[in-house]
């Protein structure tokens, strides 16, 4: 699998009469992707706003953070399974709008929906704080339920992305990054001095609002199986949960997966990458054994050396990253997990819900229960009226004076679980 990827630059965002990039601005007609928007009956009102880099602006409560892109050439379609037909992606040409994202927001879903403060104290914790933001305020129909209201502002977001990629379609990249994973018995042959690795990702799929799409279908459906990393970059995967925001994966998160761009940037040179496995974070006992055996035997298949496995989301969850450990442990293969804690406000407690001896590399993305004072804006996308019952917020955490006090659990991607953010630890 073959993929090149073109860096289209954006250095600002800007309303115009027609949807153009010029000059690395990208211009958005607003009323014209209202009107897509509006196009679902589901939505009574969307308005669009623009949020960059070192503005007093406060986006909350965010569902989700998506980077527009668009196929240039090859099979299938950005998100293929949601907007586009089923069809295999990852190979190809695609085109990204580097530097911009679309972000959702409006009235709540869930209560795990967070906060993206574009300066101050607050934009150090959110790599969203850096990007040029095209604002989504999407108001459901009084009726709606909450699943029916979740879908509508995923779609919304999604629509919007492809809305925007596509002006980029017949543009010539600033950079272009390529990417291959060659068939399973080729790499191992050309690589064959270099130690057999893979990505083992654990999908957020427990329900309740907490689910991502594979192809269009709910991970909770789905038993462990193999992608090409490539895949992903298409928009195979989308996330449509709302897991607390500080380790919830966005779209944005899955388009850009950090633990794959840099296993492929020792591909070839220190490991022999080979792939990535996704598996499902479930609810009950005995899905949770059958997705962690099925993981460990499909690694164990493939003879593989050492497995990096990411996490999303926290207690519950931690179980399922446990047991992949320790299973994929037992067959003989290293392991590093992935994850971020819940220590407590002091950082003195357990930090994950369940532990083993095989788990001795860890990756941490930071604890959570990380107390942070976020200033007043000047303004607020959104509404801040969820402020004291998001996660990481309580009764009091919004002052008189606009003043915020929260867990860093409130502020999306702070302690990511795939390391796409600055926040770790390290032992001496």
């Amino acid at each position: 699998m073959h993929l090149e990827l073109g860096h289209i630059l954006i250095n600002d965002v800007q309303f115009g009469q027609q949807t153009a990039i010029e000059n690395g601005v990208l211009y958005v007609n607003k009323e014209e992707l209202i009107n897509l928007i509006k196009e679902d009956e589901h939505i009574s009102k969307v308005d669009v706003e623009i949020a960059k880099p070192g503005e007093s602006i406060r986006i909350t409560p965010v569902k989700d953070v998506i980077e527009p892109r668009v196929k240039v050439e090859g099979p299938g379609g950005i998100f293929p399974g949601t907007l586009s037909k089923v069809e295999t992606v990852g190979s190809g040409k695609t085109n990204v709008l580097k530097g911009c994202a679309v972000v959702t927001t409006g009235k709540i879903v869930g209560f795990q929906e967070g906060i993206v403060d574009m300066t101050g104290p607050g934009a150090e914790y959110t790599p969203f704080s850096k990007l040029n933001n095209i604002v989504l305020i999407c108001e459901p129909r009084e009726d709606l339920k909450q699943h029916d209201h979740e879908k509508a502002v995923r779609f919304a977001g999604l629509k919007a992305a492809s809305y925007l990629g596509k002006v980029a379609k017949e543009l010539t990249p600033d950079k272009v990054e390529t990417y291959e994973t060659l068939p399973l018995l080729e790499s191992i042959e050309k690589y064959k001095d270099l130690p057999k690795v893979a990505y083992v990702q654990m999908l957020q799929s427990q329900g309740l609002l907490h689910d991502t799409y594979v192809y269009g279908v709910d991970a909770k459906q789905i038993i462990p199986t193999i992608l090409y990393p490539t895949e992903i970059m298409d928009g195979a995967i989308i996330s449509g949960n709302c897991v607390s925001a500080c380790d919830k994966n966005t779209t944005y998160h899955h388009q850009n997966n950090p633990v794959v761009e840099d296993l492929y940037a020792q591909h070839g040179k220190e490991v022999n990458f080979l792939g990535e496995k996704i598996t499902n974070e479930n609810v009950n006992l005995a899905d949770k054994e059958r997705s962690s055996d099925w993981t460990a035997k499909l690694v164990e298949f493939l003879g593989l050396d050492g497995v990096v496995i990411s996490q999303e989301g926290f207690g519950n969850p931690d179980t399922d990253l446990i047991m992949n450990c320790k299973k994929i442990e037992e067959k003989g293969i290293k392991t590093v997990i992935i994850t971020d804690e819940y220590a407590g406000r002091d950082g003195a407690s357990q930090s994950l819900a369940d532990a083993h001896l095989s788990a001795d590399a860890v990756v941490t993305g930071g604890n959570a229960n990380e107390v942070i004072v976020l200033p007043k804006m000047d303004k607020v996308i959104g509404t801040l009226d969820y402020t004291d019952i998001i996660a990481g917020g309580f009764d009091g955490s919004l002052s008189p004076d606009g003043t915020i006090t929260v867990e860093i659990q409130a502020i999306t991607g702070a302690t990511n679980e795939l390391g796409f953010n600055k926040m770790s630890t390290k032992m001496l």
